[in-house]
């Protein structure tokens, strides 16, 4: 390999080190140029950020709003059950988060203008649409990028359950470390048992021998990010932080409240990262995309998805975490108000239900309103931007300030989106 690089001519070594080290391409922070300047649609207010944290809960597939939280009187088979926010009603189905809804504000008006899944999961994560030319950071990565990690040793965002949206066009650092299994924690963090701690020393510094000289040879930012994370996973393994992965820690009582299921032990594990300063945690629950006999599947999705948020509302709460926690509840798109011929719901970008809580956000209220079947917002329309712009500004991130991709191209964290001001307390 060496020996094909010291021949090659300079652009065949930059074809090359693109191809094996791409995901490690940087981007700089730098001053909007006039003309790349990207249209403001108004002056967005300072504030001192509320929340430190974010934890994101993600259900994948497309969660009926009209199963769930913007149940309507009628023709629809979910009834609506009264909660301990004063005239907000939700589901039947979530009768637990009921009892938590006075810190919950629920967002009834999001729109979104993709109507496919991947298309559509990719827009709530990013801000973008897809483009075949360019990969956009998640929020994750965006904070990161802004802000820094706060533990220095554990991973700066984390995605439990599901890969979720990376780095994009930022640097790999800035991508979430992925836990497939919140029960097993992070797999391959200690030494292996066979190895004494001389051993394994040794093979460290055998491998660090092999990669010094190509390190140095090819001093180049993407290289050097490589090298940065191989030093994090090693600072991570000898870390009294790896803790903060175990969750058999816990009261078996909490566990169980959680649900003991991904998506219960995932929002536990959440919380504990949390607790030890890790700024994004996104938790997955697929499975909502009921174009079959949606009756049949529903109260059972539901109830995973109970369990989990109501535990975690309250374990954040009695923590004193809440208040700097942001708790969201997102999905791709929401249901068609009228069931199909397989007694299921299509796709329904229109018009569909998010939620937040904590860190800042007014609980007990509904934000934007729909029409009696469910079907079209008569009022506080959201689009996918203006809900990204809301968990931003709340964060303090820059929504104006513009990153460039190492094409060029200028881009912010919630593309032209502005904030719910009258979320916030």
């Amino acid at each position: 390999m060496e020996s094909f690089l010291r021949k090659a001519d300079e652009p065949s070594r930059r074809r090359f080190l693109s191809r094996t080290a791409k995901s490690f391409l940087g981007v700089s922070l730098l001053p909007v140029a006039t003309s790349h300047k990207l249209k403001a649609a108004a002056a967005i207010p300072a504030r001192k950020p509320t929340a430190r944290n974010v934890i994101y809960l993600y259900m994948g597939g497309g969660m009926s709003h009209l199963d769930t939280f913007d149940p309507k009187n009628g023709n629809q088979r979910s009834l609506p059950i009264a909660t301990a926010a004063e005239g907000i009603q939700i589901s039947e189905h979530l009768p637990l988060t009921a009892q938590q809804m006075n810190k919950v504000n629920l967002v009834r008006s999001v729109n979104s203008t993709q109507g496919a899944h991947e298309q559509g999961n990719y827009f709530m994560h990013t801000s973008y649409t897809q483009r075949g030319t360019i990969t956009h950071p998640g929020l994750g990565a965006w904070i990161l990028k802004h802000e820094g990690r706060t533990n220095r040793t554990l991973p700066g965002a984390i995605s439990i359950g599901n890969s979720g949206i990376g780095s994009g066009f930022m640097e790999s650092k800035f991508a979430p470390l992925v836990i497939g299994d919140a029960e097993q924690g992070l797999v391959n963090s200690t030494r292996p048992e066979n190895l004494s701690k001389e051993q394994f020393d040794d093979r460290l510094l055998l491998a660090d021998q092999f990669n010094s000289r190509f390190q140095s040879r090819y001093d180049q930012k993407h290289v050097r990010a490589y090298d940065s994370m191989y030093d994090d996973a090693i600072k991570l393994m000898r870390s009294d932080d790896l803790k903060a992965f175990d969750i058999s820690k816990e009261d078996e009582a909490l566990r169980d409240a959680y649900g003991r299921n991904g998506f219960g032990q995932g929002c536990l594990l959440a919380r504990r990262l949390v607790e030890n300063d890790v700024r994004f945690v996104r938790v997955y629950l697929g499975g909502w995309d009921m174009h079959n006999s949606i009756y049949d599947n529903i109260q059972k999705k539901c109830n995973t998805l109970d369990n989990g948020l109501a535990t975690l509302l309250q374990d954040l709460e009695r923590r004193g975490l809440l208040e700097e926690t942001l708790v969201v509840l997102a999905t791709e798109f929401g249901r068609t108000p009228q069931i199909n011929e397989n007694d299921g719901r299509d796709h329904y970008p229109r018009a569909f239900t998010c939620l937040m809580a904590g860190g800042g956000i007014q609980g007990g209220r509904a934000h934007g309103v729909t029409d009696r079947d469910g079907a079209r917002i008569t009022d506080g329309k959201v689009t996918v931007p203006d809900f990204n712009a809301t968990i931003a500004y709340s964060l303090g991130l820059p929504l104006e300030k513009t990153i460039y991709s190492p094409s060029r191209r200028p881009f912010t964290v919630a593309h032209k989106g502005q904030p719910i001001m009258s979320m916030f307390s």
